[in-house]
């Protein structure tokens, strides 16, 4: 089992002869430096390059390449060597990426000599770097482990050689570039674009410099809490007019599993060959001018949106892909808007005071002409500013109602028809959607909530009264609850009604995880104290996804958490020592899912203690964590449960502007993916999956 790392994760190493894979969206220089205890470099001889690619126990690759394979021999280094960090740059002067924000996120995997995984990590969130360190294999007591570091570095090798206490870092770096073009012609070449950057398209413009960090997998953080690593809070830069945002946050795509591209280099058209379709006559337009799609055009010549139109190995992932890169669209069109808006208030406010500091507007009708005439050219930006908003937010719309239709199972809503035709997968999944993201300046205008799976952190679902009373703007939220199913609508939610809402997002969580996996490969397990949660629960028992309802009081907390901790500790020795034939015959291996209802009645300190080792340990081996707890209420219990709540990605069972994305810093409304008020789509898909359960 391959443990998939977030940054600054580590995992041990139960061999000292690894081998380190890395997989690249261009062409990319790797390299290896060997620190002492400080990760401190003792001279240009502690760096393996391509210019010298040999070093005692470290051999890598001579050029760039889409791909490598670093051969690591931890015994046959120095005893003053304590860190190996795995270098990735990006090459000058052939032509290839120039920061890794404009490829597909690079992914470095540990594996054995036989191919086996170890560990894998994908350096997502990364935007100007043209220099990263991927990651770092450590010695800690006479054992080795190894970390996910993701450093990025805009400035370069250069810089990256210099922050690890090289003293003739430009040289080394200049003399490493060299090398790569001294091997040029046999450097494999950036793959052929797949498709036009999202943001080169009409209506969808990039928005001024964003913030430092850009959010990569999961879209939006909690704006109260820390930003979740991986997904929630990669390390980024800002992005450049007509750098795609889609291509950013695309993963790269894998020969043929996608249709050729064209001999032109132009977009890919992902229509089906033999659908005969008749596109509408464009205008006529000067050759320079006339888009070079490939697929059908609108009236004005504009491409026609089409799902799954970004880079990806399968549907799903050009999909996840696809709503990736309109999320970022959203937020780097509001965020122009926004700061458009700031700059006309702020130059209103200047001419208006420069109007009543001359002297000579101070009689007659002078002094009102110029008030009126700044008051104009206030509205006449603010009215240009909400054009080019309305001209983006058009084109995202018309988007959205392709590619809403098109999701699976694991990105669609509850009302989406796609469930009606629901079927057990085969395979599993790889994000699962949480919810929706929306804007004030566009209510209209959802963007699924995808994470990715397996979850690298828990989950807490606020059921306190905070949870409504920290929320948006008061018309955005009343449309969001009017338009929330199950939520009342003839005024807030009372503390009950939030609670009910609470424990049925978590249920609506959990039948949605094990829809999209393969029958008998996730299960769930509940403790519930107190027995409130046994309505909500009803879906899960009756459908055999929940064997019983779960024992109230300390002995049920008791009796799962025990359970639990033994599958970890048992899993984690199994990983560790390869030896998953020796696990014992009735430990369920299939994913857990632990929902815990009104949190934290009925623990104690070792109940606690058990709880926040799941948190901690559970995600690497399978087992995850889902809180329903009132936070106000928690803090009676004083600062011992805080590292447990920063741990976990806090949403809302009602609408709630409690998310950010670090990358430009909007409040992000989120709505829970809670079914349609009296739909039994839940109940049903439940008994479709025990159906396949029970089969031979």
């Amino acid at each position: 089992m391959t443990a998939e790392l977030v940054r600054g994760q580590n995992h041990p190493l139960d061999r000292t002869r690894v081998e380190i894979r890395v997989a690249a969206g261009g062409p990319v220089v790797a390299g290896v430096t060997l620190g002492d205890e400080q990760g401190r470099l003792s001279g240009a001889e502690a760096v393996a390059h391509p210019g010298a690619p040999r070093r005692t126990g470290i051999e890598v690759p001579r050029q760039a390449a889409a791909e490598h394979r670093i051969a690591v021999d931890l015994d046959a280094l120095s005893a003053a060597v304590h860190r190996v960090s795995v270098l990735l740059a990006l090459p000058t002067g052939i032509g290839g990426l120039t920061a890794f924000g404009a490829a597909a996120a690079p992914s470095v995997t540990v594996t054995g000599l036989d191919g086996t995984g170890i560990a894998r990590y994908t350096i997502t969130g990364l935007g100007a770097e043209s220099a990263v360190v991927a990651v770092e294999l450590y010695r800690r007591q006479d054992t080795w482990k190894v970390r996910a570091v993701g450093q990025g570095y805009a400035d370069g090798l250069p810089a990256m050689l210099r922050d690890q206490g090289l003293p003739q870092a430009a040289e080394l770096a200049a003399e490493i570039e060299e090398a790569v073009g001294r091997g040029q012609a046999r450097a494999v070449p950036a793959p052929a674009p797949l498709a036009a950057g999202r943001s080169e398209r009409p209506g969808a413009g990039p928005a001024a410099a964003p913030a430092q960090d850009r959010p990569s997998p999961a879209p939006a953080t909690a704006a109260d809490g820390p930003a979740p690593s991986g997904a929630g809070a990669g390390a980024g830069s800002t992005a450049g007019p007509g750098a795609g945002a889609g291509a950013k946050a695309a993963a790269g795509a894998k020969a043929g599993d996608l249709p050729p591209a064209p001999a032109d280099g132009g977009p890919i058209d992902y229509r089906h060959p033999r659908r005969r379709s008749t596109p509408a006559p464009a205008a006529p337009a000067p050759p320079a001018a006339r888009p070079a799609a490939a697929g059908p055009t609108a009236p004005d010549g504009s491409p026609l949106p089409v799902a799954g139109d970004a880079a990806g190995w399968s549907m799903d992932e050009r999909l996840y892909n696809q709503v990736w890169g309109m999320f970022e669209d959203l937020a780097r069109s509001v965020a122009a808007y926004r700061s458009a808006a700031d700059f006309a208030e702020s130059r209103l406010e200047q001419e208006l005071d420069r109007a009543l500091a001359d002297p000579r507007h101070r009689l007659g009708t002078a002094g009102e002409d110029a008030r009126a005439t700044a008051r104009d050219k206030h509205a006449t930006l603010v009215t240009q500013a909400r054009a080019a908003l309305d001209r983006d937010l058009a084109q995202l719309m018309a988007e959205s109602e392709v590619v809403e239709p098109a999701l699976p199972p694991a990105f669609a809503r509850w009302d989406n028809p796609v469930w009606q035709g629901y079927h057990v997968p085969a395979e599993r999944p790889m994000a699962l959607r949480l919810g929706d993201l929306h804007l004030p300046e566009v209510l209209d205008l959802r963007i699924p909530m995808l994470v990715r799976l397996p979850l690298e952190r828990g989950l807490w679902i606020d059921s306190g009264p905070d949870s409504y009373a920290h929320g948006g703007p008061g018309p955005e939220r009343d449309i969001g609850r009017r338009e929330l199913p199950g939520a009342l609508t003839d005024g807030p939610p009372d503390e009950p009604e939030l609670r009910r809402l609470a424990m049925e997002s978590a249920v609506a969580i959990a039948a949605r995880l094990l829809a999209i996996h393969p029958a008998g490969d996730f299960a769930v397990q509940v403790i519930d104290p107190g027995g409130a949660a046994a309505p909500a629960l009803a879906p899960l028992v009756e459908s055999g996804a929940l064997p019983a309802f779960p024992l109230p009081g300390a002995k049920g907390v008791t009796a799962v958490l025990e359970e639990l901790t033994r599958r970890v500790e048992l899993v984690q020795m199994a990983v560790r020592h390869r030896a998953a034939d020796a696990l014992p015959a009735d430990l369920d291996t299939a994913e857990q899912l632990l929902i815990v209802h009104d949190f934290p009645h009925g623990f104690d300190d070792r109940a606690l203690t058990r709880l926040r080792y799941l948190a901690d340990e559970g995600p690497a081996v399978g087992v995850h964590l889902m809180l329903v707890a009132d936070r106000a209420q928690s803090r009676e219990y004083g600062p011992v449960l805080d590292p447990l709540w920063r741990s976990l990605l806090r949403i809302t069972p009602v609408p709630d502007a409690h998310l950010a994305d670090p990358w430009v810093g909007h409040a992000w409304t989120y709505e829970p993916p809670l079914a349609p008020k009296g739909s039994q789509v839940v109940r049903q898909v439940l008994g479709r999956l025990a159906a396949a359960r029970k089969a031979p």
